[in-house]
C-alpha cells in the first residue's frame, strides 16, 4: 500500500494535476474545500468516505481477506 497522501491544488488556477504513472493503479481522488487527498484502495474491501452537512468529514478503509 502506498502513504496516504494531500495532493496540492495551484492556488492561483485551483487546479489539481496528477501523474497517472506515479499513482496507484487503484486509487481515490476526494476534493473538498479546496483540498484534495488521493487513497489507495485495498485489493479486497470497501473504502466509505463519510460526509457531513455535504463535506466529507472523515475516508474510512474496511479490508478484508478472502477465506
Amino acid at each position: 500500500m502506498v502513504k496516504p497522501q494531500d495532493i496540492v491544488i495551484k492556488p492561483s488556477t485551483m487546479m489539481l494535476e496528477l501523474d497517472i504513472m506515479e499513482i496507484p493503479k487503484a486509487c481515490v481522488v476526494v476534493i473538498c474545500n479546496g483540498k484534495a487527498k488521493l487513497r489507495e484502495l485495498p485489493p479486497h474491501g470497501e473504502y466509505k468516505i463519510v460526509t457531513h452537512e455535504g463535506k466529507v468529514k472523515r475516508m474510512k478503509k474496511e479490508e478484508g481477506e478472502e477465506f
